[in-house]
């Protein structure tokens, strides 16, 4: 399926952790509306929740629905208490109980699952933060055992497991990717969820750079802007983020996957942002095209993101 208004190769999406305070249905209904491609989808007690008794029928209607829209999806796992109402985004992969990393396995498989039947392009995950008192071969061994169970399931369904890089989590860089990817034997289904966000945050790349740099396992673009060394997640033009050349990055390197607008700290004003936001992204496109003859080279790593 092709973007709207002649901006292929790009399909826009919104995040429903930015539609927080709308029904599932009227969020789906108002992306349609506006003209967008699709919808990165957070499992969450409001949202399609993963661990309600009739999941699987829930799945199947919200399919229909989907496909009655005419939105791609991707299925994302950042719901903030939807394990523990105490914790936030707890239990996480490298939690010290063994229980606990269960749990959390449990709903990545569940995603897996969902994913599957919604015919999602990808489903998204992150480690989360190194608990105190937790050495760092340590951690890493928790997330590498945690997600093998899930890589599994996601290898099995034919859908992509792409691991977010977030701010301040044990994986928190392209880097750290590769380091992950190296520990599992650089499985094929483990790919990358790019949050252009987190790119200005901290990579030590520009954020179209990283574009190029990640292009091989991108399976999932998440996007807005950011202010270098703040972990904001901020509307287009509040930041720092020059967005042209890293749509040109997208074009260049041919990614094939949606690109969704990332802001759940803005439900308040969700419609408001998903309106404003699409047209910024659109105007974006139409200036970001690929040069003549240079069609980008997607092999490129950066200097230290290979494995280790």
């Amino acid at each position: 399926m092709s973007a709207h208004n002649g901006t292929a190769p790009f399909r826009f999406g919104y995040g429903t952790n930015g539609l927080a305070d709308l029904r599932l249905d009227d969020a789906l209904a108002l992306l349609a509306d506006l003209g967008y491609d699709g919808v990165g989808l957070t499992l969450d007690h409001m949202h399609l929740d993963p661990m309600a008794p009739d999941l699987p029928a829930r799945t199947h209607r919200l399919a229909g629905r989907l496909a009655e829209l005419g939105l791609d999806v991707t299925v994302e796992t950042g719901a903030r208490y939807v394990l523990d109402p105490r914790r936030k985004h707890g239990p996480s992969l490298l939690d010290p109980d063994p229980d606990d990393r269960a749990r959390r396995v449990d709903l990545l498989i569940r995603a897996v699952r969902v994913a599957a039947d919604l015919g999602a392009h990808a489903v998204h995950c992150f480690s989360g933060i190194t608990p105190h008192g937790t050495d760092t071969d340590t951690a890493w061994k928790r997330l590498a055992d945690a997600l093998t169970p899930v890589l599994d399931a996601a290898t099995a369904a034919g859908v992509p497991l792409a691991v977010e890089p977030e701010p301040g989590h044990l994986l928190a860089t392209l880097a750290d990717f590769h380091r992950l990817r190296g520990h599992l034997g650089n499985p094929e289904h483990l790919g990358l969820t790019l949050d252009i966000g987190h790119c200005q945050c901290l990579e030590p790349l520009p954020p179209a750079d990283c574009v190029r740099a990640a292009a091989p396992w991108l399976r999932h673009v998440q996007i807005e802007d950011m202010r270098r060394g703040v972990h904001e997640h901020l509307p287009f033009g509040d930041g720092e983020i020059d967005f042209p050349p890293v749509l040109t990055a997208l074009a260049e390197t041919n990614y094939q996957g949606l690109t969704v607008v990332e802001l759940p700290r803005h439900s308040h004003a969700g419609s408001h942002f998903a309106e404003q936001s699409l047209p910024f992204l659109r105007r974006t496109a139409r200036t970001a095209v690929p040069s003549p003859g240079d069609p980008g080279d997607p092999s490129v790593t950066p200097e230290g993101s290979t494995p280790r």
